[in-house]
């Protein structure tokens, strides 16, 4: 295996991507594949975690999920797009490295009663949901890889991933390297009712929405509060339209929605009529490429198609030598 310096990152298919996605993790990614060996993985096996029940909505997202990553600026000549599901040596290092995982090591993971508590609607008591770090662990070492791009609330997870490496290499003898976390700002994005930005919220803006949706969600959007009347003075710091603003607007036209709020010489509804002029100059070229993939179903196959063999070529390295390393090479 090439001594490249390796990223490995991935993404359940649970439904369309909002602009927290593009501003938390997706313009990281982007930027990974120009420095780095990046394999970015439709987790789908994760998927049936929580969606266990309808699994057939799996599915149909695969494609849309690949349709965003594209809409980004993922390019499958620079790195490898490919589906978890389609190569099986995922489980069979998730079911070797399950076997060496003390029970005590997934009980205390503090995501799992976070997500129980988030996803109360779902009946998360299930082996599946309690072993996905061992899967996710299994998902990054398979390849390898130096780092793995988290934010600060992730790292308990990657931690956990670095143990179970280290108990394997305990056991067996160093083998696998223990991934580093390749740090990323968390988004600064709210959802449009001032609560993170979820799809259980119904608070988004979806990557491929058209404006026509957008704009009657931003002109109900929620502003700064203290903000009673349009005489009375805003603060842009505390409102939940201006970082919308911050990551979209150019900065001279930044200052001058400061200066105006501040002074009251603007109103929120001005405000929402800038941040839907550069919105629409923002989602514009992402759904343009959204579309070349929307209107040729078959790229995406082919993309598929091909990460997943570069995929599968590597994942074979690997489990060729983990099999040797257990004396399970039969």
């Amino acid at each position: 295996m090439s001594q490249e310096t390796r990223v490995v990152s991935g993404m359940r298919p649970t439904g369309p991507l909002h602009l927290g996605h593009f501003f938390g993790v997706l313009r990281n990614w982007v930027d990974f594949q120009k420095d780095y060996s990046c394999y970015y993985f439709v987790a789908d096996w994760h998927a049936l975690t929580s969606e266990y029940a309808e699994p057939h909505k799996i599915k149909s997202f695969v494609g849309e999920l690949v349709k965003d990553w594209y809409a980004a600026g993922l390019d499958p000549e620079k790195c490898v797009i490919f589906q978890q599901s389609q190569i099986k040596d995922h489980a069979e290092l998730n079911l070797l490295l399950s076997m060496i995982t003390p029970l005590g090591w997934l009980e205390r993971n503090p995501t799992y009663k976070e997500v129980k508590q988030e996803l109360v609607s779902k009946d998360l008591n299930t082996f599946g949901f309690l072993g996905y770090p061992v899967l996710q662990t299994a998902d990054i070492l398979l390849y390898r890889p130096q780092f793995v791009p988290v934010g600060h609330d992730q790292l308990p997870h990657l931690e956990l991933s670095r143990e179970i490496a280290r108990r394997f290499n305990y056991l067996y003898g160093d083998f696998f390297p223990e991934p580093q976390a390749k740090l990323t700002e968390t988004s600064k994005l709210p959802g449009l009712d001032g609560r993170k930005m979820s799809k259980s919220y119904g608070n988004c803006l979806y990557m491929g929405e058209e404006m026509d949706s957008v704009r009657p969600k931003v002109m109900s959007m929620l502003t700064d509060t203290n903000r009673m009347r349009k005489s009375d003075p805003g603060n842009p710091d505390i409102c939940n339209m201006y970082p919308y603003h911050q990551l979209m607007t150019p900065k001279e036209k930044r200052d001058e929605i400061r200066e105006n709020c501040t002074q009251a010489k603007w109103g929120c509804v001005d405000c929402k009529k800038l941040l839907l002029i550069h919105l629409e100059e923002f989602l514009g070229p992402l759904q343009q490429r959204r579309r070349e993939l929307h209107d040729r179903p078959d790229l995406i196959q082919d993309i598929l198609a091909a990460g997943n063999q570069r995929a599968a070529e590597e994942a074979g390295k690997t489990m060729d030598l983990v099999r040797r390393k257990l004396n399970f090479d039969f």
